[in-house]
């Protein structure tokens, strides 16, 4: 095989598998950028200066020099000098944070081109009064949110030093993924096989959720809306009633699917399961390397805290088993993803999406401007209308909320979640 080409891990190939028409596998994180560096006191970007810096660290980053084609059945990285020019890119303005999310939403439905590496950086000017906005994109074949993370931190400068992120231990951060070390002995073996032929059952007849607003065929009219809470002020509410910040986001969340399917007429079921994201510990080369943690929401329970509990209860034992079983069986390979593409487009099992990783010790520069404020936004897959992805930064919680503007109401879904946050933070 030609040294400068790689054939793609079954897991990251599956992930180009999931990136079609009407869906755009592509990680997206944005921010607010301050004066500073390549940006001069007024806000104005010097964009050679922006790619002579970035180009260097693109040459000690090989998930950023590679592009995906085909070579017989299977696709292989290719190694790919990326054009700066196209790449690194200055966009047409924006007006204020309203419209950073707006362009955000625009581009959760524009694909990466295929021929090139699978990523991008875009300069977006008139996001605040002092300075641009920043959106990075990287396919998920490149990276799962926790790779993407890593790379984040290599293609960045380190600004001012932090606490570590208080999301980081309790949910599902890579240095606990590489401590978890599951035993090794035959009745774990079988356990893990029942527990993976339980999980292929429910995907294939799991029918958990009824018919909602939040499932169904999906426009092509994206909306993402921006939400932050001070991570002290939450760990500082739920830890005594032995929850975790991951927890206090999947609560809030709760908070605005009873709040959406409220507005839009419907019946608020008992219970409405959604699906997180798990890292597991890293091995071999591929960019993917997630397990799904299932969490049932109880949306019929009126009181937020023993809403709160509740989910706390389900996520202490549901963490170590989808650690302890590892990627979800069908997004193993390319084949098993056809097939769930497939049946995702009608499935009940779950009824909404939650990411959340963890984010820097400390702060970003990117070419010597400051990154004041970060924010993730999810794919949308499948049937599903509405997910939530979060990320620690600069002491906060910081969540980006993606759904289906023609179907669901996601400022109604903003508002709730947003409420629930700062009630967790005072």
């Amino acid at each position: 095989m030609h040294p400068a080409t790689q054939k793609l891990a079954p897991a990251d190939e599956a992930n180009l598998v999931l990136d079609h028409v009407g869906q755009v596998n592509v990680f997206l994180v944005a921010g607010l950028l301050g004066p500073g560096g390549f940006l001069a006191p007024d806000g104005t970007p010097d964009m050679a200066r922006l790619r002579a810096i970035l180009r260097e660290r693109i040459a000690e980053l090989p998930a950023l020099r590679k592009r995906a084609a085909r070579v017989g059945r299977r696709h292989h990285w290719i190694e790919s000098i990326p054009d700066v020019e196209h790449h690194v890119r200055l966009v047409e303005p924006v007006d204020g944070l309203a419209g950073l999310q707006n362009r955000c939403a625009e581009l959760m439905g524009q694909p990466l081109a295929a021929d090139r590496p699978l990523w991008e950086i875009l300069v977006v000017p008139g996001a605040t009064a002092r300075g641009p906005g920043v959106v990075l994109r990287i396919h998920h074949a490149v990276a799962d949110g926790m790779t993407a993370a890593v790379i984040v931190q290599q293609l960045f400068d380190p600004g001012e030093p932090g606490e570590t992120a208080g999301n980081e231990p309790q949910t599902h951060g890579l240095a606990e993924a590489r401590r978890y070390r599951p035993r090794d002995d035959p009745r774990r073996t079988l356990l893990r096989l029942g527990i993976g032929l339980r999980r292929i059952r429910k995907t294939l007849w799991g029918h958990a959720v009824g018919g909602t607003v939040l499932l169904g065929e999906r426009s092509a009219n994206h909306g993402v809306a921006f939400l932050r809470a001070e991570i002290e002020a939450l760990e500082a509410t739920v830890r005594p009633q032995g929850a975790t910040v991951n927890d206090a986001l999947l609560g809030a969340a709760a908070a605005g699917f009873r709040a959406a399917l409220i507005a839009a007429g419907e019946p608020v079921p008992a219970w409405l399961p959604v699906s997180e994201p798990v890292a597991l510990r890293r091995r071999g080369t591929a960019g993917n390397q997630v397990g799904v943690m299932l969490v049932r929401l109880p949306l019929g329970e009126p009181d937020p805290d023993e809403r709160l509990r509740l989910i706390a209860a389900q996520t202490r034992e549901e963490k170590p088993l989808a650690r302890d079983q590892g990627t979800l069986e069908f997004m193993r390979g390319p084949i098993g993803a056809r097939i769930m593409d497939r049946l995702a487009r009608r499935q009940h099992l779950v009824g909404g999406f939650v990411t959340n990783v963890p984010g820097p010790e400390g702060t970003f520069l990117i070419a010597g401007a400051p990154v004041i404020a970060l924010w993730p936004v999810a794919v949308l897959a499948g049937n599903v209308r509405l997910g939530v992805a979060a990320v620690s930064y600069a002491g906060s919680l910081c969540c980006g909320i993606h759904f289906d503007a023609s179907n669901v109401q996601g400022d109604v879904f903003a508002q709730a979640m947003g409420e629930e946050l700062a009630r967790l933070g005072r």
